[in-house]
């Protein structure tokens, strides 16, 4: 008999593919990881600073993050200005994929709108932060000529130097950035899913609103919550554009959580023991509020359906034992 020719095991070519990833990740991000939660547990300060040790009471760092009036209000900061910014970014980008999407309505160069709605995510922090600069300057400036020519405003507001206006821009800049990537995103879920069930759909006689809301959004479930995930991650991340454009300011009213461990790492005190702490307390709420999220957003009928799996093979098993004994 002829003999049977060997089949090419393919597995180990991707082993070897992933090898640079998995070094890039060891080298650049574990390890940094790692250095960082250990220097948080340290006596670390002082540029160069090399013959550290382990603090007597290790958790002092934590503490006085914890205790310090800046480290609390960026905090708030922070989330206050991602909730301003998310909300609308999830709404509009909702709305355009359902634009997008439509399989009644057919509009002619989608293209061209999407490259439109996704640019600003490609401008960069610096970019950015000379155009809205420019355009709430004092006393001359774009926005403010519209105030006073129409009327609303007798006088040029100064908007950089007014905490709550400071903040709303800041949120506006984070939600024009950003919600072209959440549509791309989005669009890309909705894409994935079959059209037969849309088919089905239209059949049965249901209008654009029923089909969004009963079919996209369910769907959706994932990506959504990956859209989520990922926003909580970079809202709560939140650097380039409070210390470009306004660097905290004004009064603390932009500081972020991320613009106060630079701060503290390297505007001139070189805390590094207490930015190395404070960028552990906001990895361990990130992966909290990520748990609560896949928790909350989870698929209640497979998690059902998988509970039901485990009690049916249980009492097979349990079956099997009791004839086995007779």
């Amino acid at each position: 008999m002829a003999k049977q020719p060997k089949g090419i095991s393919y597995a180990k070519y991707g082993y070897l593919f992933s090898i640079p990833f998995v070094v890039a990740y060891l080298i650049f991000s574990l390890y940094p990881t790692i250095y960082t939660a250990v220097l948080g547990f340290t006596d670390c300060k002082g540029m160069g600073n090399k013959n550290w040790h382990i603090l007597e009471h290790p958790f002092e760092n934590f503490k006085m993050v914890l205790s310090n009036d800046s480290f609390i209000t960026s905090l708030k900061n922070t989330i206050a200005i991602w909730l301003m910014n998310f909300f609308p970014q999830i709404v509009i980008a909702l709305l355009l994929t359902a634009w997008f999407t439509s399989h009644t309505n057919e509009i002619k160069g989608k293209g061209i709108f999407k490259v439109i709605f996704y640019m600003p995510n490609i401008i960069t922090a610096a970019t950015v932060a000379i155009l809205f600069t420019a355009l709430f300057g004092y006393p001359v400036g774009p926005v403010n000529d519209i105030l006073v020519s129409t009327g609303i405003k007798d006088s040029a507001f100064y908007f950089l130097v007014d905490r709550k206006a400071a903040r709303g821009i800041v949120a506006f800049i984070q939600f024009w950035m950003w919600y072209g990537n959440t549509m791309i995103v989005l669009i890309s879920g909705v894409l994935g899913i079959s059209p037969d069930i849309y088919e089905a759909a239209d059949i049965d006689g249901a209008n654009g609103i029923q089909t969004f809301f009963k079919i996209t959004i369910p769907n959706l479930k994932t990506v959504l919550l990956y859209t989520l995930i990922t926003s909580l991650v970079g809202g709560l991340n939140m650097y380039d554009i409070p210390k470009v454009f306004l660097n905290g300011g004004p009064d603390k009213a932009t500081l972020t959580t991320s613009v106060f461990i630079y701060n503290q790492a390297f505007s001139g005190s070189y805390l590094y023991n207490r930015a190395a702490a404070a960028s552990m307390i906001m990895f361990l709420i990130i992966a909290v509020c990520s748990a609560i999220l896949f928790y909350i957003m989870r698929d209640k009928d497979e998690e059902k359906l998988n509970k039901e799996i485990k009690r049916a093979k249980k009492n097979a098993q349990k079956a099997a034992r009791g004839q086995s004994w007779r």
